[in-house]
């Protein structure tokens, strides 16, 4: 269920069903489908999601079984690690290609702009999105 925002737009309750471009991301959060989470999110072909994950140490295998779950509906991942670039361990990266997932890890803002890009351009992308301040 969704909630005024007092900054405007619309709170959502962890799940906004569709593919929608991420308009804003900072202070904590994303603004997309006229709403705003605070928190990080996964933006997969069945809708974004909110993503308990709040830092790069937080990146487990674990983390990242809703988007397995989706992996057949996408051609790549894109890995949104923050402020700063961190590389993935090698276990999770191995642990998703090995389960079909092509991974490109970088800053979330710059993740978050290829997956806008991509998603225009019909493309069978999801992100994986840490939220930076």
């Amino acid at each position: 269920m969704a909630a005024d925002d007092p900054r405007g737009g619309r709170l959502h309750d962890g799940f906004v069903p569709g593919r929608w471009p991420i308009d804003a991301y900072g202070a904590g959060g994303f603004r997309f489908a006229d709403m705003s989470h605070r928190g990080s999110i996964l933006a997969l072909p069945s809708g974004i999601h909110a993503w308990d994950p709040a830092t790069p140490a937080d990146l487990t295998l674990a983390a990242f079984v809703p988007a397995l779950r989706e992996a057949e509906a996408m051609e790549l991942l894109l890995v949104g690690v923050g402020a700063d670039l961190v590389l993935l361990p090698e276990e999770v990266m191995w642990g998703l290609r090995e389960r079909g997932l092509r991974v490109e890890v970088m800053q979330t803002g710059a993740a978050a702009r290829t997956f806008t890009i991509l998603l225009g351009e019909r493309r069978r992308v999801g992100a994986a999105l840490l939220a930076v301040p």
